[in-house]
């Protein structure tokens, strides 16, 4: 991990209530002394982000947000949330170019890239998520779909906190895993890209893994050469498991 602290992030997507504010706490609990060797990062629903801030006030934990609007100034955008405003009510990063969004709200690149430069104007650290299909992986055009999505939604000069994550769609919300060398490999291919586009900044860029990791599979993923920490799905809810997968981090054993 080139002394890169280990990220383990739980995207919550679309689950979870106020009553679910405790779990905050639990996995802290859980993860004992591994809470404090790795950053622990929660992004739950946008409603609950301001409650959740404040649980996480005296906690070794982080709150974030899923997505965000692409304008940086305020304005007549109904039903759009600003990263400015998430800073406000207390989020640290924001989850950009999900591939969930990408399928399913049609966002381009561009539109990645515009939300990832706004998320570091208003001071966030953006987690610009890139990945392939199961069409591209199986007809060898991972790389070069992963290469074209991180040429243009990476913002321009790289800005402090950012953070790429590699997830397959094809594993998203399964229980399929890319085998490790295939892992190795893309997240070297998004190391050697990080730096031929920012230089010596790109060695403070952290990369995620995502892809249905789960306690079983975390120790094995996290030990690949390269990966610098997951982007976690629903493994996240339980704080047993997100516990699990938070101590199975290299630096956190």
């Amino acid at each position: 991990m080139a002394g890169r602290k280990p990220l383990i992030a739980g995207n919550w997507k679309m689950f979870g209530r106020m009553a679910d504010m405790g779990r905050l706490a639990e996995t802290a609990k859980a993860a004992g002394a591994a809470a404090q060797a790795v950053d622990i990062l929660f992004c739950p629903p946008a409603p609950l982000i301001a409650d959740f801030a404040r649980a996480a006030k005296d906690l070794p934990i982080a709150v974030g947000a899923q997505d965000c609007a692409e304008f940086s100034d305020d304005g007549p955008y109904t039903g759009e949330v600003s990263a400015a405003m998430l800073a406000d009510v207390g989020a640290k990063y924001v989850i950009v170019g999900h591939s969930e969004r990408r399928a399913g709200r049609a966002e381009t690149d561009l539109q990645v890239r515009i939300k990832a430069e706004a998320v570091s104007l208003a001071g966030l650290a953006p987690i610009v998520c890139v990945g392939e299909t199961l069409d591209a992986r199986l007809s060898g055009k991972a790389g070069e779909v992963v290469g074209r999505q991180l040429s243009v939604s990476l913002p321009h000069a790289a800005p402090i906190g950012l953070v790429v994550a590699y997830e397959p769609i094809w594993c998203v919300g399964t229980d399929r895993t890319p085998n490790p060398k295939e892992i190795e490999g893309m997240h070297a291919q998004v190391r050697a890209a990080l730096t031929a586009r920012f230089g010596s900044a790109a060695e403070r860029v952290r990369i995620l893994y995502g892809g249905s990791v789960k306690p079983k599979n975390a120790a094995e993923i996290l030990a690949i050469e390269g990966v610098d920490g997951a982007l976690v799905g629903r493994a996240s809810l339980n704080a047993a498991e997100f516990a699990a997968i938070i101590s199975a981090c290299p630096k956190a054993r």
